[in-house]
C-alpha cells in the first residue's frame, strides 16, 4: 500500500502535460482504473494543491514549416477500435488549433504571439462515432503560450525634453525617462530592463534602475553651454548579453539663474543736449552687460545720490539707462554737468550674492548746447485791472520780455488783432506799454484777454505769446430802475393809508464792492399817493386818501425816484401806472376804465402827444396820395401821326387844363424853330430824357 501511495504521488506531479504529452479527460477514473484503486481509497486526492492537470503549454513565435503539435487528449472510453470521436470547441478551434478525431492529438496551424493572446480556452468532447452520443461529459482545459524575448523596449518618444537650473548640484534629478516591454514581465528576464546612457557623460547620468536622469558634473554655466543631448538605453533580459535594447533622445537646456552682474562695458559716457530741451525729454542712454536672460536681466539705474537736474529710467525693452531733464537747461547759466550712475538687477538670487558685487558704476558728462531762443516774459500770464469809462488813450500796464541768449538781442511788442477784434487796447512796441484805444464799459464786458507778442528783432521766427488778463473795475455810472415792468391798480373805495397789492424794486448793473442799497422816493406834494421804504430794496405804495373815482380819473402817473448809495451817487425816475378799478369788499378787482390803455414805464405825456402827430400825418399824406392819383388822368399831346418829335421834355408836373395858358405853348411846340426861352417854366427844371438834336421845321404844320 506504501508503495501504490508513492507511485500515485509521483504521477499527479507528472500529470501536467506538455507539448507532446496525453490530457486524459476523465483524470480521476483514468488513474483510479490505471492503479486499480477503489473508490473507498480515493481519500488520498488532494484537491488543495491546485494542480493544473487541464492545461498545455505551447512556445509562441514557431517557426517550423508543418503544424506545431500542442498535445493529445485520451479517454478511458477509447479501447483503440476506432469507435471513440474527439471533438473541439473553444477559442481558435478549427482555425488555430485542429484535432484528429481518431487519435485526439491537437496542433497549433499558425504562429502564436503571446503578446496578441496569451491563452485559450477550449472544451474537448467524446462521441459514440456511430451514434454521435456523448461518452463523457464535456471537458474544459486551456492552451497557454509561453512566452519568448522576441519585444525589444521602446521609449513613448522617439525624443523628450527637459530643463535645468544652471549651477545645480551633482545629483540634481532632471528627468525620469521609462520605457516598456511587451514581453511576460512575469515570466523570465524577457521584460526586466536596465537603463544606461550612450551620450551626454561626463554632464548628466542615469539611474540604471528607474530612468531617472541626474547631472554629474558640477558648475555647469548657461552661459557657457546651454543646450546639451543626451542618448538613452534600455535594455532587456537584466542587460544580460543578447538582450534587446532600445534608445531614445533627451534634450536638455540649463534654464538662467542671476549668478551674473551687470557690468558697464564702458565706465564713462558723454552725452550732450541742446538748452532747447523740453523737461522730461531724453537726452542720452547708457548700457550696461548683463549675460543672464529674463527677468534676471533685468537691470535699474539710478544716480548717485540724485541730482536736481537730471534723473535716469530705465528703459524696460532695452534695459538700457535713459538720461532725462528734470529742470531747464539754461546754456548761459551752464554749460557743463557731471554724475555717477549705479546699476544692479532688479531680482537677485540669494544663492550667489556672497562675496560678488552685484552692481556696477560709471560717470557721466552733460555738455550743454546753445541755441537761439525766443525771447521770455518776466511773467505768466499777466493780469491786469484798469476802470471802466477810462479815456482812450489811458494807461493800462506793462509787459516786459528779454532775450535770453548771451547776446541779449533787442525785442518788439504787439498784440495778436485775433484777440482784441474790438481794437481796444495797444501795446508800445518799443516798451510794452498797453494804452486803451476806446473807452470799457464794465456791463459790456467784465474782462478783455489778449495776447502779447514779443519778437526778436534780428530773428522775427523767434516769437513768444504771453496772455494778459484785464479786468474791467466797475465804476457807479448806471442809475438803478425798476426790476420788472409794474401794472398795479387801486380800488375806488380804498381808504387813505392802505397799501397797494404791489411792492416794486429796483435792479442796477453797476456792482458796488458792498452791495447794493436803492433809496425809494417820491414827491412830498403828491396828494394821492405816498411811498414806503422797507429799506430791504423794495417799497410799497400807499394812499393819501381815499375815494378815488374812474370818471374823475381812471389812471394816475406816479413817478418814483430811485437811488443807490455808491459814489457818486445814481438815481434815475421810473413811472408807475396806476389805475382806478372797482373793487369788491375783500379789494378784489372786478373791471377798470376800458378807456384807459396799459402803458410801459416811463411814457410820458409828450410822448403820448408825439404819437397822436405822427398818426395824423400819415392820415393826411395818404389821403393827398389818393387825391394825386385821381387827377394823373390828361389827353395826348399828339394827335397827328405826323406830330413826331426828336425832342421829349419831361416836366414831371400835371397840366391844368385849358384855363392854364401858362403851362404849355401849343404853337411852340409845334414850330420848334421860335420857341421862346422866356416862355419856359420857371418853377420847374426839366428833365432831358433824350439828346437835343435840330431838325427841319416841317411846313403847314399850325393848330386848326
Amino acid at each position: 500500500m506504501t508503495t501504490n501511495k508513492l507511485l500515485f504521488l509521483l504521477l499527479l506531479l507528472l500529470c501536467i502535460p506538455f507539448p507532446g504529452e496525453s490530457l486524459p479527460l476523465n483524470p480521476g477514473n483514468n488513474i483510479g482504473n490505471l492503479f486499480g484503486i477503489s473508490d473507498n481509497e480515493k481519500i488520498l486526492h488532494r484537491s488543495k494543491r491546485g494542480w493544473m492537470w487541464n492545461q498545455f503549454f505551447l512556445l509562441e513565435e514557431y517557426g517550423g514549416n508543418d503544424h506545431q503539435y500542442v498535445g493529445k487528449l485520451h479517454s478511458n472510453m477509447d479501447k483503440g477500435d476506432g469507435n471513440v470521436r474527439y471533438e473541439l470547441t473553444g477559442d481558435g478551434a478549427g482555425t488555430l488549433f485542429l484535432i484528429d478525431e481518431k487519435s485526439g492529438d491537437i496542433h497549433a496551424t499558425k504562429r502564436l504571439d503571446r503578446e496578441e493572446k496569451a491563452m485559450y480556452i477550449l472544451h474537448a468532447k467524446v462521441l459514440d462515432r456511430t451514434t454521435l452520443a456523448e461518452l463523457e461529459p464535456d471537458t474544459e482545459f486551456n492552451i497557454k503560450i509561453h512566452d519568448i524575448n522576441d519585444n525589444e523596449p521602446r521609449f513613448a518618444k522617439d525624443v523628450f525634453f527637459a530643463s535645468v537650473p544652471e549651477m545645480s548640484e551633482v545629483g540634481t534629478s532632471v528627468v525620469t525617462i521609462t520605457a516598456t516591454d511587451a514581453d511576460d514581465q512575469t515570466y523570465g528576464n524577457s521584460a526586466k530592463l536596465v537603463y544606461s546612457i550612450l551620450q551626454g557623460q561626463p554632464y548628466f547620468s542615469v539611474d540604471s534602475e528607474n530612468g531617472t536622469i541626474k547631472t554629474a558634473l558640477p558648475g555647469m554655466d548657461r552661459e557657457v553651454k546651454e543646450q546639451y543631448q543626451v542618448v538613452i538605453q534600455a535594455k532587456d533580459m537584466a542587460g544580460q548579453m543578447g538582450g534587446l535594447s532600445g534608445t531614445t533622445t533627451v534634450s536638455i537646456t540649463l534654464t538662467d539663474v542671476n549668478d551674473s552682474p551687470p557690468r558697464f562695458a564702458n565706465h564713462s559716457f558723454r552725452v550732450t543736449a541742446t538748452e532747447s530741451t523740453e523737461v522730461g525729454g531724453a537726452i542720452g542712454r547708457i548700457k550696461a552687460d548683463d549675460p543672464d536672460i529674463g527677468r534676471n536681466a533685468e537691470m535699474e539705474y539710478t544716480i548717485v545720490g540724485g541730482h536736481d537736474t537730471f534723473n535716469i529710467i530705465t528703459d524696460q525693452t532695452t534695459q538700457e539707462g535713459v538720461v532725462i531733464i528734470k529742470k531747464r537747461l539754461d546754456y548761459e547759466t551752464k554749460r557743463d554737468y557731471e554724475f555717477r550712475v549705479e546699476v544692479q538687477n532688479t531680482y537677485l538670487d540669494a544663492r550667489f550674492i556672497h562675496g560678488l558685487q552685484f552692481k556696477d558704476y560709471a560717470t557721466v558728462k552733460v555738455t550743454v548746447e546753445d541755441v537761439d531762443e525766443p525771447p521770455v516774459f518776466g511773467r505768466n500770464p499777466y493780469i491786469i485791472e484798469v476802470h471802466e469809462d477810462t479815456a482812450a488813450g489811458s494807461f493800462v500796464g506793462v509787459v516786459s520780455a528779454r532775450d535770453p541768449d548771451a547776446g541779449n538781442k533787442p525785442v518788439k511788442y504787439s498784440i495778436d488783432r485775433h484777440t482784441d477784434l474790438e481794437r481796444l487796447f495797444n501795446v508800445d512796441s518799443v516798451n510794452g506799454t498797453i494804452t486803451t484805444l476806446k473807452a470799457l464799459d464794465r456791463e459790456m464786458s467784465k474782462w478783455h484777454n489778449i495776447s502779447v507778442v514779443a519778437t526778436e528783432i534780428n530773428n522775427p521766427r523767434q516769437t513768444t505769446r504771453v496772455p494778459v488778463f484785464i479786468k474791467v473795475l466797475d465804476v457807479n455810472d448806471n442809475a438803478p430802475e425798476f426790476a420788472m415792468s409794474y401794472d398795479t391798480f387801486v380800488c375806488e373805495r380804498v381808504k387813505a393809508g392802505q397799501v397797494l397789492i404791489q411792492t416794486i424794486s429796483a435792479v442796477d448793473t453797476d456792482e458796488p464792492l458792498v452791495g447794493h442799497k436803492f433809496v425809494f422816493s417820491i414827491s412830498s406834494t403828491n396828494p394821492n399817493f405816498t411811498i414806503d421804504d422797507k429799506e430791504d430794496n423794495t417799497a410799497n405804495i400807499l394812499t393819501r386818501r381815499g375815494g378815488f373815482s374812474r370818471r374823475e380819473m381812471s389812471v394816475y402817473f406816479l413817478p418814483i425816484v430811485i437811488s443807490d448809495n455808491d459814489y457818486p451817487i445814481q438815481s434815475s425816475t421810473s413811472t408807475l401806472v396806476i389805475r382806478v378799478c372797482a373793487c369788491d369788499s375783500r379789494g378784489n378787482m372786478q373791471s377798470c376804465s376800458p378807456e384807459v390803455l396799459p402803458f410801459s414805464d416811463g411814457l410820458t405825456t409828450g410822448a403820448l402827444v408825439a404819437i397822436l402827430l405822427c398818426v395824423c400825418i400819415l392820415l393826411m399824406i395818404v389821403v393827398l396820395f389818393a387825391a394825386l392819383r385821381r387827377q394823373r388822368k390828361k389827353e395826348p399831346l399828339i394827335i397827328s401821326k405826323e406830330d413826331v418829335r426828336d425832342n421829349v421834355v419831361s416836366y414831371n408836373d400835371e397840366g391844368g387844363g385849358e384855363e392854364d395858358t401858362q403851362a404849355f405853348d401849343i404853337g411852340t411846340l409845334r414850330n420848334p424853330e421860335v420857341m421862346d426861352a422866356n416862355k419856359l417854366r420857371r418853377d420847374i427844371i426839366p428833365e432831358m430824357l433824350f439828346p437835343f438834336r435840330r431838325t427841319s421845321p416841317i411846313k403847314d404844320n399850325t393848330d386848326s
